[in-house]
């Protein structure tokens, strides 16, 4: 059964405040988050975490920004320096926190997802074939900034 644009718009306007709830709920650092912009062209990825959103809308969640960021954030949540292995390691336990808790949250507002396991961006990533992108910049304090895109199939 295909959705109406209106539940359309609905769902993604509950995404995207479902997405500020997570980030404050999973991140234990302050920081300030654009307003949504449109993102007009393919997406240029050098490290980041892409999850997948199955159910009432489909798309996916990409967080993007540089190792050191990642990496500052999960020190800030396990007090130890993260690196290597155990950096992507974190990186997509740090996308499926906040792609979990993005679902917890919009349930609530009668809008049923689910995501898949995180894929992990290394390198020169180029990520084309989307309806629609939205992208926030958020800033966190002292250590840098990460993208969130929410790409719309």
């Amino acid at each position: 059964m295909a959705i109406t644009t209106e539940e359309r718009n609905r769902s993604v306007k509950e995404l995207l405040n479902g997405r500020y709830i997570s980030l404050k709920t999973v991140v234990p650092i302050e920081h300030k988050i654009s307003k949504p912009s449109l993102l007009e062209q393919m997406l240029q990825i050098q490290f980041g975490v892409l999850i997948g959103i199955t159910g009432d809308v489909k798309g996916k969640l990409v967080l993007s920004g540089d190792t050191n960021v990642f990496g500052s954030i999960g020190e800030s949540m396990f007090g130890m320096a993260l690196e290597g292995e155990m950096l992507t390691s974190f990186s997509g336990e740090l996308g499926n926190m906040i792609a979990g808790s993005l679902s917890t949250n919009i349930v609530k507002e009668g809008i049923n997802t689910g995501i898949t396991s995180p894929t992990i961006i290394q390198g020169n990533t180029t990520l084309s074939g989307f309806n629609k992108a939205l992208k926030v910049t958020v800033v966190f304090e002292e250590i840098g900034e990460m993208e969130i895109y929410l790409l719309l199939d």
